[in-house]
């Protein structure tokens, strides 16, 4: 063969090659437009987050000490207290209330009851009290014979016993007569009456009780405020300390076990621009039931934080303000991270779309803490790899993939 043959032969194949190439090229799907995102080193930090609300944490309710009338209160809420100087109410034990007949007849006749069982415990009293006297003399005599050695031993113990039984019977007797006295004044105050010159209402009984604040603060809630007669233990005055403020929240019980206390949180969405600091001081230990907002049954749990830093800056927070409260319960400046959009489930395991090449290679990963918005990894990824953001259903294993223009 001739070498123009050969050469010849050379150049139509390399046309053919050529165009086999470029009818390629023609025919290929073009790369899908994908967002990206570099694996990368830096904090990361797993915060649960719930709605809270602030209380006070010692706070005191101001009661009535005895059924009375207590005088009208001017606190308003929001008055400061200081403690053992501002009085917050003032109150007046009622007068006894007037009895009708039947009532009296009653109670008189339980009077002349108590004082015959006190004649009868006063006689027995005495009886015991000569019978004592006689057998102490009886064992002076005794005592004396058995010295002289006339009476024997024995007589002598006997004698010291009768005597000690008749002092255990004094004693006895002294005690009915002791509870008789005071059966005898029980029944002799259901029969007294109102101060005539109160004309039946409800006067004082006794002294003015004055009530004073028990701590500095403010007032929180004012139950009463005009005058009128309450009974023994009902509410007037609800009054804290507002320095000492911590934050509720029911956490999921399933977030609660992740959290210990001494833990950092971060209050927020409290209404100032700053975000306030606080920790973990207890995790109730008995959660309960309740309902969500679409009526799901949820087991929730009590997460109490205390806040920390200056009061300044937290100074506009009262007693029932609701807050956002986030628990940190995990915290590292050295994670290897990836975008949780970039994440999805294949098979048992997490995997992602690694961009090598130009084309998604599906590499599955072994992940380790994560928030809503990264998760650090494990294994599969190294710093510098770029991964798909959200992929698309048309990116597969093996695809041809480019990054999408931002313009």
């Amino acid at each position: 063969m001739s070498g123009n043959k050969v050469r010849r032969i050379v150049i139509w194949a390399a046309f053919g090659l050529a165009a086999a190439v470029v009818l390629v090229l023609l025919l290929a799907p073009d790369p899908v437009p994908v967002d990206m995102a570099t694996v990368r080193r830096g904090p990361l930090q797993v915060v649960l987050e719930h709605e809270g609300v602030t209380r006070a944490r010692e706070p005191f309710t101001i009661s009535a000490p005895v059924r009375g009338r207590v005088l009208r209160i001017e606190l308003e809420p929001g008055d400061p207290v200081a403690a053992r100087q501002t009085v917050l109410a003032t109150f007046l034990p009622t007068q006894p209330v007037p009895l009708d007949a039947r009532s009296r007849a009653r109670a008189e006749a339980a009077l002349r009851s108590v004082r015959e069982e006190l004649d009868r415990a006063r006689a027995e009293r005495d009886r015991a009290r000569a019978q004592h006297d006689l057998a102490a003399a009886d064992y002076e005599r005794i005592l004396s014979l058995e010295q002289r050695g006339v009476a024997s031993r024995q007589e002598l113990d006997a004698a010291e016993a009768d005597a000690r039984t008749a002092g255990e019977t004094l004693a006895a007797a002294d005690a009915g007569v002791r509870a008789a006295r005071q059966r005898v004044e029980r029944a002799a105050a259901a029969l007294l009456e109102p101060d005539d010159r109160d004309g039946g209402g409800g006067g004082t009984a006794g002294a003015v009780l004055v009530i004073r604040s028990p701590v500095d603060g403010v007032v929180l809630r004012r139950l009463h405020r005009s005058e009128a007669v309450v009974g023994a233990g009902e509410a007037l005055l609800e009054v804290a300390d507002l320095s000492q403020l911590e934050v509720a929240a029911d956490f999921l019980s399933t977030d609660a076990v992740r959290m210990r206390p001494g833990m950092r949180a971060r209050i927020t969405r409290w209404g100032g621009e700053d975000r306030l600091e606080g920790r973990v001081r207890r995790i109730e230990p008995s959660g309960f039931l309740k309902l969500s907002a679409l009526g799901v049954e949820e087991q929730r749990v009590w997460v109490i934080v205390d806040f920390e830093g200056p009061i300044a800056a937290r100074e506009a927070l009262g007693d029932g303000f609701r807050v956002e409260v986030g628990v940190v319960v995990y915290d590292t400046d050295d994670a290897l991270k990836v975008p949780t959009g970039s994440l999805f489930r294949s098979s048992a395991a997490w995997a992602a779309y690694a961009v090598r090449d130009g084309e998604a290679r599906l590499v599955e990963l072994e992940l380790g803490k994560r928030n809503d918005l990264e998760a650090e990894v494990l294994s599969g990824l190294e710093e510098g790899d770029r991964v798909v953001v959200h992929p698309p259903d048309r990116v597969s294993d093996g695809v041809r993939v480019e990054a999408r223009s931002t313009s």
